[in-house]
């Protein structure tokens, strides 16, 4: 195997400044067989990445595209399935750039979707199928595509990209025909149901929970009764209760990929709204203490306010005796507001007065 060069910015910028096309894809592609795996090297690795997809889009090369994917799988399997669905979607519009490859951008999706599933990467799978089903019917393979959107159940990918009301109106109609069509205790009416509870869960509107189960009166199940306790948790901001119910209903859950992946999420918004109320009378305060009063250890405490103040959740600092100092918030300027507003309100006006003057012109 030739050596590997070290994923770092400046074998990124000794790529960029070589002139010769072939040298400057031999180093990127010896960037990503550096072993390491921080997430530094990890982002350094998605640049080169980038600078390939644009070298060998520039220069038509459908097929090394092709390859990049397949030699890549190692790579995905290091970081999250967001940052994996945005490498292949660049590489499958790269291919598509490209004169006469929509075959190919087929047959990529393809390889792809056989990869996702054999890796049981259900969301990822799923985005990739509907991808594929949009090229199939530019293709004029309508058959196949209809094929492929039967089997997407739309409202969970909504839900996988957060747009949870969205995803709501798909599992809303999915309910209503699923009763139209079978009785109240298939199994399809209450995933329908359960999913419902989800999405109002997920969008803060947990109090509508009950009235949702409420048609479904005849098929209250185990399943439904953990999520409105789940709503009743979330309702409370009771971070203690939230967890009894992941720990009682655990198997249930952890049965039900889609529900456990948010509501484990969920997990991390109800402790930063309860550290947020508990810090927000102080200045500066001891983690012990903070770890104290919510009832976790310090540890995950810590790591948790850091993990905000790096968000931008929190304004503040971890300092080295062990306490968390809260940053005052920056007041507004007045005339910066203002100045803001002004500009946008003339661009609005320029905007206005050039379409005008274009329709006179034609």
């Amino acid at each position: 195997m030739d050596s590997y060069f070290p994923a770092t910015v400046e074998s990124i910028i000794l790529a960029e400044e070589t002139q010769d096309p072939y040298e400057k894809i031999s180093i990127l592609c010896r960037v990503l067989r550096d072993p390491s795996s921080t997430s530094f090297t990890l982002s350094i690795k998605e640049v080169a990445i980038v600078h390939l997809i644009e070298q060998f889009t520039e220069e038509n090369r459908a097929v090394d595209l092709r390859s990049l994917l397949t030699h890549l799988r190692f790579f995905f399997s290091l970081i999250p399935t967001e940052q994996t669905a945005k490498v292949m979607r660049r590489v499958i519009d790269s291919v598509g750039e490209i004169p006469g490859s929509s075959d190919l951008q087929i047959t990529i999706c393809k390889d792809m979707v056989q990869w996702a599933r054999a890796e049981r990467r259900r969301f990822l799978r799923l985005r990739l199928e509907r991808r594929l089903a949009a090229l199939l019917e530019e293709k004029k393979e309508y058959s196949e595509a209809l094929a492929l959107l039967n089997n997407l159940q739309s409202g969970i990918l909504y839900a996988e990209e957060k747009d949870y009301n969205t995803a709501y109106s798909y599992f809303r109609e999915a309910f209503g025909h699923f009763c139209s069509i079978a009785e109240k205790e298939d199994p399809r009416v209450v995933l329908s149901l359960k999913y419902m509870m989800l999405c109002k869960i997920m969008v803060d509107q947990a109090q509508l929970v009950p009235k949702l189960i409420s048609f479904g009166a005849t098929c209250v199940t185990t399943d439904l009764a953990a999520m409105r306790i789940v709503a009743d948790a979330v309702c409370r901001r009771s971070l203690q209760l939230f967890q009894i119910v992941l720990r009682n209903y655990k198997p249930k859950f952890e049965g039900d990929a889609n529900i456990f992946r948010h509501l484990s999420s969920l997990d991390g918004v109800i402790l930063e709204y309860k550290l947020r109320r508990l810090v927000e009378p102080f200045s500066r305060v001891e983690i012990v203490h903070v770890s104290e009063l919510i009832g976790l250890p310090v540890d995950d405490v810590e790591r948790k306010l850091y993990q905000m103040i790096l968000d931008k959740k929190l304004g503040g600092k971890l300092d080295q005796s062990g306490c968390l100092v809260i940053f005052d918030d920056p007041e507004t300027d007045a005339l910066y507001t203002s100045t803001f507003q002004t500009i946008s309100n003339i661009e609005k006006v320029v905007d206005s007065l050039y379409a005008r003057s274009a329709k006179i012109i034609a």
